[in-house]
């Protein structure tokens, strides 16, 4: 099983009339999501609403194949992102005080089971405690056989204290044996240098592979080891880009487990040929999202 660490939420976007309606996302769930809809056995550690909200997002894991059995059931409310759309491209305003996964406890969080192969942390529960806190301290408890991947997807106007923030990442980059980040993500945590010494900076940091996306012009994987792999992005009728980077996780993700590659060992010898292979498989996948409204990932017979 891989298991997916983080929000489940409620994006209110804007329909052809500009009235906002409710579409069940969260970077993390996306993630999830994307994985269950590619075949992968899959699990989602988040906070879980007793409110219509939250059996919206019961339902949608549900019918994408994403295990409900590790949520943190709760009567807080479900956290609320107001999704802004410019020329396709998105920002949020948050409403996210008080809700069933902020409040997330390291003791609300049960153990790991024994055959997770890879456990992933991203988005905005990454951002402020207490959750925040409980994420970091169940991705440095994991084992070093088990793999760990992050994805900050920084949203910098969200976060309520930055130097807590950014001391979060270094560890949590430390620890993770893949993290990826968009070019904008590692402008934020790495402002000066062009991408390479932004790259190797983060790789300094102590992670085994970094990738790199650059929207419509392509993603790169960087290994510790000094390998570099590029691949260009899928062509693409852009309707919005929510949900593109939680979709390339999935991709990779689910590349490196149907190449028997989803363990830290393996991640520090791949070769060229699984590295390709795992970033299209990945430029695949969030090509389809980015041509649909919200986060909708593809299931794994469009990719056929």
């Amino acid at each position: 099983m891989i298991l997916c660490a983080g929000e489940a939420l409620i994006d209110m976007i804007p329909n052809e009339g500009g009235a906002y309606v409710p579409h069940v996302g969260g970077a993390v769930l996306n993630t999830a999501v994307a994985l269950g809809r590619l075949g992968e056995d899959v699990g989602l550690i988040t906070g879980l609403s007793s409110d219509p909200f939250g059996t919206m997002i019961a339902d949608h894991m549900t019918a994408s194949h994403v295990s409900t059995d590790h949520a943190v059931r709760s009567d807080r409310n479900t956290t609320l992102a107001f999704v802004h759309l410019d020329q396709g491209n998105a920002t949020y305003t948050f409403y996210d005080a008080d809700t069933a996964t902020r409040n997330i406890q390291p003791s609300d969080i049960a153990a790991v089971p024994a055959g997770t192969k890879a456990v992933f942390f991203g988005g905005i529960s990454l951002c402020n405690p207490p959750v925040a806190d409980s994420l970091l301290d169940l991705a440095l408890s994991q084992p070093a056989d088990r793999l760990v991947m992050a994805d900050p997807n920084i949203r910098p106007g969200f976060v309520s204290d930055q130097d807590g923030y950014r001391t979060r990442l270094t560890k949590l980059i430390g620890r993770a044996d893949i993290v990826k980040l968009s070019d904008d993500d590692i402008g934020w945590l790495i402002p000066d240098g062009d991408l390479a010494t932004k790259a190797q900076a983060i790789l300094d940091m102590g992670t085994k592979m970094l990738l790199l996306t650059e929207g419509g012009d392509g993603a790169t994987a960087y290994l510790a080891n000094g390998t570099r792999v590029r691949v260009a992005a899928e062509k693409a009728q852009v309707v919005d880009t929510v949900g593109a980077g939680d979709t390339f996780n999935a991709g990779c993700l689910a590349a490196l487990q149907r190449a028997g590659a989803l363990s830290p060992a393996a991640i520090e010898t791949l070769d060229e040929s699984t590295i390709t292979d795992m970033l299209t498989l990945a430029a695949r996948a969030a090509a389809v999202t980015v041509s649909r409204a919200g986060a909708n990932p593809p299931w794994a017979n469009e990719l056929e």
